[in-house]
């Protein structure tokens, strides 16, 4: 984990025990300091924090003092207050002043990690909520793990956000949206921005999955368990082991089976067909459906309890005729990434605009199986409209600019780009980039051809 913790005790004992536990929940960035003044210096200068866990009684500063300074400089820190006596008054001056808990000596590990977990999950959400009311800076801390999702759309980048957010966590992630906008990419994003992303990563096809299917693939069996069975197998759990487990398309999941997985995901435990030996298995899971569950469960072919057992984060990603900014984005690491000759392909403007104009009901997976055709048809040149599907090049034909009156004769195709682009420009707030990218041509080119129209 990158979480960032520090625990501040005088006693150098009490100290050394608490940094092992801590670092027995999996978590590697801990400072320790016994010394308050120097820790509420820290945070003077700055220094972020995510979780501090804080001796009540030291000398030259208390606990309750420290927990003055640390919420003073960084209110987003989350306390713990760790004392040998147990008052009610002192506990709820504690939580008066900004604590998230109170622990009473001896700190079991249990408590601990019970407490540790549920601080940082509030801190989780305390962001999320931030980022949805846009007070959260949408930066990403693990870039390298989002890197093959293309967006420029601020609904998505605060999704991205949110995603981050919930990696950090063991909670169930519930991803919903149509049928290719980018749902197994974002939970491999999600599982590659955990702690577990140094495991496995394994995508299934619930709908593929009927009963005794289910029972011998996602628990396995052992030799002779069925005919033909020659030999053991492990199923899903056993070989995800503390990674992460994506169930595609779990709206699709059989009624029957569904009470199987509910049972596994709240106990942790089951049994391989063939045999009574108990097994456990530990498993962040992240769902995806393109199916409207709340139809599904008024219906009773869904589960309300599994519902709520995979819905522990939402996320929602938008089709692509929502997020049309993206399109030049994509068509370009299309062009780049799938393209099998060693130049990156250009693609002309008029074959742009008549991407942008499409709503996609594919969404990213069609826009790419697009690109791809293009490029076996250009051979290397430049992308052209020639290159494109004929029903995306009737839709060009049979769509009028939005800004073109009604009964108005466009003679050439000089005019309707003229209308067009000094449209989206009226559009944008006369906002020179933003216009660029919602046409997907470059920021001189428009430049250019708003000077040869004088608008400025």
């Amino acid at each position: 984990m990158d979480l960032r913790l520090i625990i501040v005790d005088d006693d150098r004992d009490f100290l050394e025990i608490m940094g092992k536990r801590i670092q027995e929940l999996g978590f590697g960035n801990i400072l320790m300091q016994d010394d308050p003044i120097k820790a509420a210096a820290l945070f003077e200068k700055n220094q972020s924090f995510d979780l501090a866990l804080i001796d009540m009684t030291m000398p030259g500063m208390n606990g309750l003092e420290l927990l003055d300074q640390i919420k003073k400089h960084s209110p987003g820190t989350e306390c713990i207050m760790i004392t040998a006596v147990n008052e009610a008054r002192t506990a709820v001056e504690c939580l008066r002043k900004g604590a998230y808990d109170y622990l009473i000596k001896p700190v079991t590990q249990e408590d601990l990690a019970l407490s540790v977990h549920r601080a940082l999950e509030h801190r989780r959400l305390i962001h999320i909520l931030d980022i949805e009311k846009g007070k959260t800076p949408l930066r990403l801390k693990h870039k390298t793990a989002f890197l093959g999702i293309d967006t420029r759309s601020p609904r998505v980048k605060r999704i991205l956000k949110e995603a981050e957010l919930h990696a950090a966590s063991e909670v169930p992630v519930l991803i919903t949206g149509e049928s290719g906008t980018g749902k197994e990419v974002l939970a491999q994003a999600i599982h590659k921005a955990s702690p577990r992303s140094v495991h496995t990563f394994t995508a299934i096809n619930m709908a593929s999955l009927n009963g005794s299917l289910f029972d011998a693939e996602f628990f396995g069996h052992t030799r002779g368990a069925f005919t033909g069975a020659e030999k053991a197998r492990s199923g899903y759990l056993e070989q995800t082991h503390l990674g992460t487990l994506f169930l595609d398309e779990i709206g699709h999941l059989p009624l029957e089976v569904q009470g199987k997985l509910l049972r596994f995901m709240q106990d942790g435990s089951y049994y391989r067909v063939g045999t009574s030996t108990h097994r456990r298995a530990d498993i962040r899971f992240v769902a995806a459906t393109n199916a409207d569950l709340d139809k599904l469960m008024n219906k009773s072919l869904f589960r309300k309890d599994l519902f709520y057992r995979i819905r522990g984060g939402w996320l929602h990603l938008p089709p692509l005729r929502e997020r049309k900014e993206d399109i030049p984005l994509l068509v370009r690491a299309f062009t780049i990434n799938e393209n099998p000759r060693p130049k990156q392909t250009a693609i002309t403007d008029e074959a742009m605009n008549i991407l942008m104009g499409f709503d996609y009901p594919g969404n990213i997976r069609e826009l790419k199986s697009i690109i791809m055709s293009a490029l076996n048809l250009a051979q290397g040149r430049s992308i052209k409209p020639d290159h494109l599907p004929q029903h995306l090049l009737k839709q060009k034909n049979n769509t009028r600019p939005d800004c073109v009156m009604e009964g108005q004769p466009t003679s050439t195709l000089a005019e309707v780009e003229r209308e067009h682009i000094v449209c989206t420009y009226q559009q944008t707030g006369h906002n020179k980039s933003k216009t660029a990218r919602v046409l997907g041509i470059g920021l001189n080119t428009l430049r250019r051809k708003l000077s040869a129209y004088g608008v400025k």
